[in-house]
């Protein structure tokens, strides 16, 4: 991801690159950050998450909770804005990101693209609309390199069934079904996973009622979408920066469907 961000970053005026942050004892550390690019930036890869956020109005970070937690208690101190796509983040975690948000403006989303939000959007409406006749499942599929499960995308569209029909998806929740587990029970909300091949992400919320199925997916052909979405969000974050606010935000936030 950090890649399509920086490709995405280089290709609009509106934006200057500043920092460019890696793990220590990562090969590309003193490289050129548009190397790969064939662009030249100016800016060194360092692993100095301190030098990384200097001069900077928003640090945007897709890596590990541990590397999230890093990066924002530098952007704390530095007065830096944020936007976070890092998923895998625990309760602690979470409220570790909250506790930053208190000196400055944070963008947290599991999922950047604009596509995604929307859809998160029109399953609130659905679960709203549809109600506690319909079950709820969550169908995702990613590359087999992912880490967690289920994603966090798919955890947010749970999240937004949930919050629409008054459920806690803690409590309602069901992650994994084998064996003779009998007849599903009423309010639940199932998650399956997938994984497999180069798949950049694919979700789908269906809602099963009696003598009909309603579909709402999306498909992801590539991360750019989730790095024009992540720049979307640095725009916004940036003014409230501006304004002196701070606090957690999302991309419901960002896109101003909230």
């Amino acid at each position: 991801m950090g890649q399509a961000v920086l490709e995405a970053a280089l290709s609009d005026a509106e934006f200057t690159l500043v920092g460019a942050l890696e793990i220590p004892g990562s090969p590309l550390i003193g490289r050129e950050a548009g190397e790969r690019m064939g662009a030249s930036t100016g800016v060194s890869v360092t692993a100095d998450i301190a030098k990384g956020v200097a001069g900077a109005d928003v640090l945007i970070d897709f890596t590990r909770p541990e590397g999230t937690l890093a990066h924002l208690r530098a952007c704390a101190q530095a007065k830096v804005a944020a936007v976070v796509g890092t998923t895998g983040l625990t309760g602690p975690d979470k409220r570790a990101l909250s506790d930053f948000a208190r000196s400055v403006p944070i963008v947290f989303a599991p999922n950047m693209s604009v596509g995604v939000n929307v859809l998160a959007r029109l399953v609130e409406l659905g679960a709203q609309m549809l109600g506690d006749r319909y079950d709820v499942e969550i169908l995702e599929m990613h590359h087999k390199h992912k880490v967690d499960a289920p994603s966090g995308t798919a955890l947010h569209l749970g999240e937004a069934a949930a919050g629409a029909l008054g459920r806690d998806l803690k409590t309602h929740g069901v992650f994994a079904r084998e064996g003779v587990i009998g007849e599903r029970k009423p309010g639940t909300i199932g998650f399956a996973t997938l994984r497999g091949g180069d798949v950049v992400g694919d979700h789908t919320v269906i809602f099963a009622g009696a003598g009909e199925r309603i579909e709402l997916s999306h498909k992801a052909g590539s991360r750019s979408n989730f790095a024009h979405g992540a720049l979307r969000a640095a725009r916004f974050v940036a003014a409230k920066r501006g304004d002196g606010a701070t606090g957690v935000f999302d991309m419901q936030d960002v896109l101003g469907l909230r």
